[in-house]
């Protein structure tokens, strides 16, 4: 895979998979853990007219897709509670269930109010009981919401269900293509197209406070790179120079982008001030520098080079100075991105051919082989560093999937029309 032809035209996708369907969206998880914990999530109780949703099966797809937990099939709950008292928690024991999720939602004049219980299936403790009023249009939110809390509750970490991810999609328009950004949620529900081009679309990045979003496109016929304000839909030209204006990466506090440029001779790694577009070089040399990548902390940028013959991770500082080997398992290692924490690196791994997601042990520099699919591209963390959006191709068919960190449980998000590239998750 030659690393010039990613810097044009990086990202492929994905497998993954419980099944929820809507139109033209499958989710299907096709691997999970042994040691997911059981839960139940009841069916609502519902009052009024609440449209399409339905906030269990949101609940029921978040928790199970997170690899954490083995959520129980509606054909095999003996009753379906709706309250706290009418709770008979020797049904659920005996279907080996550890936790219960409960509740109604009632329509109230075009907004509804949700109330849903979390309790202890051993001893019948109450361990959350939550209320919230939205808007008809809110529902799904509300459920990611609601996935979130429970799994805070059960796992001490934040969950990640109420988040979005950008991603590029591609479909045959006459006699060429149409290339689209699009933002959606991290279910790959609600998508919106925020940029359309008959030329390609890449590279997106977000911003740390997720009110921007960076890309490369050619709609000009030349790769140009852009920072669009998603509120407003506002977008501004921060790098069209003569060659490569690729793989933008914001600083951690917003103020930069690190940028691959090609306009001094060969493709190197530059800084750039987004207020005075004032330019720092980092790089220099014959080789291929690009896909950088901060560390959290804003000291280090991780970024792919062939200086050693062959594409590998790199390290320096984001002031500058000596760049140093990172990687050093298997042929080709690319794509770098850290965890939100810093102590992870997700990245592109090659070995006889085949080329798949790993993660690295910014410690112990250990790394491991995450996926196992044969091009598999672009991973981007959850903001909570649980999970692994990335890009794979199966059977000349690209989508995304998701890996959690420890590689128990895949996930797909299959979009039935056309490809999709370049996922992205936001912070």
């Amino acid at each position: 895979m030659s690393l010039v032809i990613k810097i044009c035209f990086v990202g492929l996708l994905v497998s993954l998979l419980s099944v929820a369907q809507a139109e033209g969206l499958t989710i299907e998880i096709t691997k999970g853990s042994q040691t997911a914990v059981p839960i139940a999530i009841v069916p609502f109780a519902q009052q009024g007219t609440v449209g399409d949703v339905k906030l269990s099966e949101v609940i029921n797809s978040d928790l199970a897709g997170s690899g954490f937990f083995k959520t129980l099939p509606e054909d095999d709950m003996l009753t379906k509670p709706t309250n706290p008292e009418s709770v008979n928690y020797r049904d659920w024991q005996a279907l080996g269930q550890d936790y219960l999720v409960i509740g109604q939602v009632l329509g109230n004049g075009g907004n509804f109010n949700i109330q849903f219980y979390l309790s202890n299936v051993h001893n019948g403790q109450l361990l959350m009981g939550y209320k919230l009023t939205v808007g008809a249009n809110e529902l799904r939110r509300a459920a990611h919401h609601i996935s979130d809390l429970i799994y805070e509750k059960l796992t001490g970490r934040k969950g990640a269900f109420n988040t979005r991810i950008a991603y590029v999609t591609s479909a045959a328009r006459g006699n060429g293509k149409q290339y689209m950004l699009q933002v959606a949620d991290a279910d790959g529900y609600n998508p919106r197209t925020i940029a359309e081009s008959p030329e390609p679309i890449m590279a997106p990045a977000w911003s740390p406070d997720a009110s921007k979003i960076a890309y490369v496109s050619f709609h000009t016929k030349r790769s140009a790179i852009y920072v669009q304000t998603l509120a407003t839909g506002q977008r501004e030209s921060v790098a069209a120079y003569p060659g490569i204006n690729g793989a933008p990466a914001f600083s951690p506090d917003g103020s930069r982008l690190a940028i691959t440029l090609s306009k001094d001779g060969s493709p190197d790694i530059y800084v750039l001030n987004l207020a005075t577009h004032g330019l720092t070089r980092l790089t220099s040399g014959l080789s291929i520098d690009t896909e950088p990548t901060w560390s959290p902390d804003g000291s280090t940028i991780v970024f792919t080079s062939d200086q050693g013959g062959k594409p590998q991770l790199y390290m320096m500082p984001s002031s500058g100075g000596r760049a140093t080997r990172l990687t050093f398992q298997g042929d080709y290692n690319a794509r770098g991105r850290f965890s939100a924490d810093g102590r992870s690196l997700a990245m592109v791994n090659g070995s006889g051919g085949s080329y798949r997601i790993a993660i690295m042990d910014m410690a112990s520099r250990t790394v491991n082989i995450l996926s196992d699919g044969n091009l598999d591209e672009s991973p981007s963390f959850a903001p909570n560093g649980s999970m692994i959006l990335f890009a794979a191709n199966k059977g000349g068919r690209s989508m995304l999937s998701v890996v959690s960190t420890d590689g128990a449980m895949q996930q797909k998000l299959d979009f039935h029309s056309g490809g999709v590239r370049e996922p992205a998750w936001a912070p």
